[in-house]
């Protein structure tokens, strides 16, 4: 075991809070000042409303967005908050992890290594599901390793807690579940724990938190699990998302720490093989969800944001790899302050970019593409309201919504009226507005004016819009006026 006195500053505690305090401070300022992206629009609406549970994921994110709602107003930073919070705890959590199954120095270079990666060290200010999952499941593992080395069997009720929590968050938890149950068969010395009542006592904690979610699936005929769990080889078996998926993966988790983390992994595994409490827990806990992962990329595209839980795990590989040295081949402990290096740069450099362009050049294939114009598409659709009279604004797709309803907000009543299960926690709206004359706004490549011709005797293009970064095209949106309802405005509520 590593003593705290035996370490470099930037490995000690105090070190490691100047590290995360000052990432923490440029997320606040990202968080406070960069524009939302579509997908945070949306959540930005189950704020508002919060419910049991929604068409797309667990409630956690939303009920977040609800707390940060009310502390800092209806803001960018209020929809923010808790999510750059929770990547203060996910990190102590880490440090603490790590120190109890290993040692003070790998948790240092864990801690390190986490927020040094792209996506947690860049992708950390968005207001999304992934964030809950990420911080519930790397508590869940702090609770682990704490009932593996005090051996006191009253952390399987913290155990439960916080794997139930995070099946608020994300159902991509149930695979921790798999590698908890893995574990306890796997490692001798784990099996003790099926005797406990604590255990059986965690588990039943675990799903009375995730009731609220099944009780809201039971009521819409389960249309969230078939939506998330039909992905599943849904599509035929094809190799051609699988290396899209571990790019994706080795970059978003920082190129050269990934390189570590591979040699983290060998170094595990051999534990591993011996049954090693510790090495197993983190292989074991890893491995279904990572399994599941490669399954799906056989057969259709893994988005990038899926694997964040896993990252915490991939830094205390990397970490294990480079203390395992020993001093020896001074090589790889340059790799791992070049990784640390190059994450802080890159994270300051984006988060910065995020806020102010520095180019606009790359156009779409810039990741922050998405942050760019709307306010300019909001002064641009304001003024046609105005001038029309429009007593509300249609869209037909769910990130156009949510952007349009921010944009709108105190303005226009927005209405999506397409996938109404998406907005089943809200009140439906007064149907005698649409007897007015209102507006249809969509993205070019996405166009539906044809459908809202049932509804209206009128449907005709009134603008063009285009979202720019620095004078470069992004992205082109259509407006419509729309008047004389002749029948229903929205698509009858489906649950499939």
């Amino acid at each position: 075991m590593s003593k705290t006195s035996d370490l470099s500053f930037w490995l000690r505690p105090p070190g490691l809070v100047v590290v995360v305090g000052l990432l923490t401070a440029l997320k606040l300022f990202a968080a406070a000042n960069a524009y939302i992206v579509e997908d945070e629009a949306y959540y930005r609406i189950w704020g508002l409303y919060p419910a049991l549970s929604y068409y797309d994921h667990p409630p956690m994110i939303g009920w977040w967005i609800t707390v940060g709602q009310a502390l800092f107003g209806d803001t960018v930073f209020g929809l923010r908050a808790l999510v750059v919070l929770s990547g203060v705890i996910g990190s102590l959590a880490l440090w603490r992890t790590a120190t109890i199954l290993f040692d003070a120095r790998t948790a240092g270079w864990a801690v390190l290594f986490l927020n040094t990666s792209l996506m947690i060290g860049i992708g950390g200010i968005l207001a999304t599901p992934d964030a809950p999952s990420v911080v519930f499941w790397g508590l869940t593992i702090w609770a682990l390793a704490e009932l593996n080395v005090s051996k006191n069997a009253n952390w399987w009720l913290v155990v439960g807690l916080m794997a139930g929590l995070g099946l608020l968050s994300k159902y991509s938890l149930l695979f921790l579940g798999a590698g908890i149950l893995l574990w306890l068969v796997w490692v001798p010395d784990a099996r003790r724990w099926w005797m406990a009542w604590q255990l059986w006592a965690g588990g039943a904690l675990a799903l009375l938190c995730f009731s609220p979610v099944l009780y809201w699936n039971h009521l819409h005929e389960w249309v969230s699990f078939y939506k998330q769990f039909g992905r599943a080889g849904s599509s035929g078996f094809t190799a051609k998302y699988i290396f899209e998926f571990l790019g994706a993966f080795v970059g978003l988790l920082n190129p050269l720490i990934a390189i570590l983390a591979a040699g983290g992994a060998v170094v595990l595994f051999q534990a591993f093989r011996a049954r090693d409490g510790a090495a197993s827990l983190v292989v074991l806990t890893t491995l279904p969800f990572l399994a599941y992962l490669c399954y799906h990329a056989l057969h259709s595209r893994v988005q990038a944001n899926w694997p964040a839980p896993l990252f915490p795990a991939f830094a205390i590989m990397a970490a294990v790899f480079v203390v395992s040295l020993k001093g020896q081949k001074e090589i790889w402990r340059k790799v791992a302050v070049a990784g640390v290096a190059v994450g802080v740069l890159v994270a300051v450099v984006v988060q910065f970019h995020a806020v102010y362009p520095i180019t606009g050049q790359l156009a779409r294939k810039d990741p922050t593409f998405q942050l760019r114009g709307w306010q300019e598409i909001g002064a641009s659709v304001n003024e046609l309201a105005d001038k029309e009279q429009a007593a509300f604004l249609l869209t037909t797709s769910y990130g156009l919504n949510g952007q349009a309803d921010y944009l709108m907000k105190d303005r226009l009543p927005v209405f999506q009226t397409t996938e109404r299960i998406r907005y089943i926690m809200m009140p439906g709206p007064d149907e005698t507005l649409f007897e007015k004359r209102g507006l249809y706004i969509t993205e070019k490549r996405r166009n539906k004016a044809g459908d809202l011709k049932r509804a209206f005797d009128t449907v005709e293009e009134l603008a063009v819009l285009e979202r720019k970064v620095k004078g470069v095209p992004l992205e082109k949106l259509i407006v419509y006026r729309v008047e004389g309802l002749k029948g229903p405005v929205f698509e009858p509520l489906s649950v499939q």
